[in-house]
């Protein structure tokens, strides 16, 4: 081995590690390079990994992992570290396995429909890889242009489209697996997805990197549509908006994306890269986006145009050109990373609610904006009822950070009072851990913790992630155990 390969450490780990990787230039362990591995998008808490290695193969992948087993040091799978929920924070002292290094476009088939990448694959690559054959890959969250589909799958990601064309695990058609102990397995083989037996696919898709580490995925293609356009609509009360998203779907008209942003959150997007001109008093801006057989594009858009002027619409169009339309998405899809114009630091939940529930849950959240002293942005996918709150704080304030926590769980437990539930497509990491317990009973939480001691039995694997502390949840364990043995 070349010096400049050889690590520099006394600790064996590092130096075992390091030899599995191939040498210094695939492991980080000095402290000064892991502080940027402390957190992901949810930067409120932050710990020190031990180290990070940067992997090339599903083989290397395996070997640290059983290395890691055999040694008894926790360990965690790390994307592009944009998931906002802290599922990729190593909150005790774990060995980061990177998997950017595994970046490749595997395999394209067409003819099937389908396409086989590494974990680290952008999730913008794919389409703009199969674009110019007239296909591309649905599920497009707002980070879609630099997160990886090992993430999407871990958290399940869905995007402004996943109304009509579903989140991640509905375009999911095999996986390639590196278990807690270091074997390598297949699921959902030759990309066939409903063979007899359990959902595995299911299961591990939004499992947050608790029961294995994703080597390979095979995935759903879609053909472009015929046609698309684009309609955007402002209101002077976001009451008539939240109606006209109701009133939309009631119309019998599935929309491939139906957006909604607030007052301050049309704040941050005209402050920040792609203003549009949104009008500075208006309180709401829906953006609704149909597609299909080009012959039936405009009826619905005729229709969609009636809704909204029957909610006291105070403008409405549809995109003039691509270009517009273009330039409208952007804005929109940009809105989190916006709010950075108007607030120096920001939380990002995410809730869903039944859409007619929407006036009463808005109307609440503002509720709690006014009680906690802090603005609340509202940006969701207001089809499908996912919510996106953003809390904006200032964390250089003490005090600050706790009380956006505190807003951000009160808005979980109004979507979770109304019937709704604490997460749509960000997961729960470290952020809503506790929170699960607005959702399910302990008993639930047992039974859930069962099935990843199956899969991850020592615990090694991204543990304290997902599941609420222990307490009434372990004593219902014991007796549940207790009972089965009488």
């Amino acid at each position: 081995m070349k010096a400049k390969d050889r690590v520099k450490s006394q600790d064996k780990h590092i130096l075992n590690l390091a030899h599995i990787v191939g040498g210094a230039r695939s492991i980080l362990y000095l402290k000064e390079d892991l502080v940027a591995y402390d957190c992901d998008g949810f930067t409120i808490h932050k710990h020190l990994p031990k180290a990070v290695v940067f992997p090339k193969n599903t083989q290397e992948v395996a070997e640290i992992v059983k290395y890691c087993s055999k040694n008894e040091l926790p360990f965690l799978a790390r994307g592009a570290g944009t998931g906002l929920s802290g599922g990729a924070i190593p909150l005790n002292g774990e060995i980061i396995i990177s998997m950017v290094r595994m970046k490749k476009l595997i395999s394209v088939d067409l003819e099937n429909r389908r396409a086989v990448v590494e974990p680290g694959f952008v999730n913008l690559k794919l389409t703009n890889s199969i674009s110019d054959k007239g296909y591309y890959y649905a599920p497009d969250p707002s980070s879609q242009y630099c997160c990886t589909i090992g993430g999407n799958v871990a958290e399940n990601a869905g995007g402004a489209h996943c109304l009509k064309y579903g989140v991640t695990t509905n375009h999911i058609l095999g996986l390639e697996v590196v278990m807690p102990n270091g074997e390598i397995v297949e699921i959902g083989k030759d990309g066939i997805p409903d063979a007899p037996g359990y959902d595995l696919l299911g299961l591990i898709t939004g499992s947050e990197g608790t029961l294995g580490i994703v080597t390979k995925i095979t995935v759903r293609v879609l053909k472009n549509p015929e046609g698309k356009q684009t309609v955007l609509a402002y209101f002077d009360r976001v009451e008539d908006g939240s109606q006209a998203v109701s009133d939309i779907i009631s119309a019998g008209i599935v929309p491939a994306a139906l957006e909604m942003m607030d007052k301050t959150a049309i704040e941050g997007v005209e402050a920040a890269a792609f203003p549009v001109g949104h009008p500075k008093d208006i309180e709401a801006v829906l953006l609704i986006e149909v597609d299909g057989i080009a012959a039936g594009i405009q009826e619905q858009i005729d229709q969609i145009l009636e809704v909204c002027r029957k909610r006291n619409v105070r403008e409405v169009r549809a995109a003039g050109s691509e270009e517009e339309r273009a330039r409208w998405w952007a804005n929109r899809k940009t809105g989190f990373g916006a709010m950075g114009a108007i607030s120096p630091d920001y939380l990002v939940q995410d809730g869903v609610i039944p859409r007619s529930r929407l006036p009463e849950v808005l109307s609440r959240i503002n509720q709690i904006s006014s009680e906690s002293g802090l603005r609340i942005a509202n940006i969701f996918h207001a089809g499908d009822g996912n919510l996106h709150p953003l809390v904006l704080f200032d964390a250089r304030i003490p005090g600050e950070s706790e009380k956006a926590l505190e807003a951000g769980s009160q808005c979980l437990k109004v979507c979770a009072d109304v019937g709704g539930t604490i997460t749509g497509e960000h997961g729960v990491g470290i952020e809503k851990r506790e929170e699960m317990r607005f959702v399910f009973t302990e008993e639930e939480i047992a039974a859930q913790t069962d099935v990843r001691e199956v899969f991850n039995p020592h615990n090694l694997l991204n543990a304290g992630k997902l599941f609420p502390s222990p307490g009434r949840c372990a004593e219902v364990k014991k007796e549940m155990k207790a009972q089965a043995i009488s």
